[in-house]
């Protein structure tokens, strides 16, 4: 996560919420809002899951159409840089001291 977490730092996330990422279900770090955010970009991302209706449902209780659909191009686009930097063996550029998070 190494350009995200450098961003995400600058403008002010707390490091502690960039490692809670990984357990966001549980974490108190995350509102419902973002929660439901994560959830569906989880579900976008992973090729062993599919889109529910359950969270497209939770999903437009947060979100309006046109925001989740500035999601899910954000979602789309990051996936793509991320497979483009993995096709090129992209190395990190050391944005953040923790490359792997």
């Amino acid at each position: 996560m190494d350009i995200r977490h450098a961003v995400g730092v600058k403008v002010g996330i707390p490091e502690e919420e960039l490692a809670a990422l990984v357990e966001y279900r549980e974490s108190p770090h995350f509102t419902e809002r973002e929660k439901t955010a994560l959830e569906f970009s989880e579900q976008i991302t992973r090729d062993d899951q599919e889109v529910s209706d359950a969270c497209v449902a939770r999903l437009r209780e947060h979100f309006s159409e046109p925001e989740i659909v500035e999601l899910t191009f954000i979602v789309g686009y990051q996936t793509f840089a991320s497979k483009f930097a993995k096709a090129f063996r992209l190395a990190p550029q050391g944005f953040s001291q923790q490359g792997g998070v």
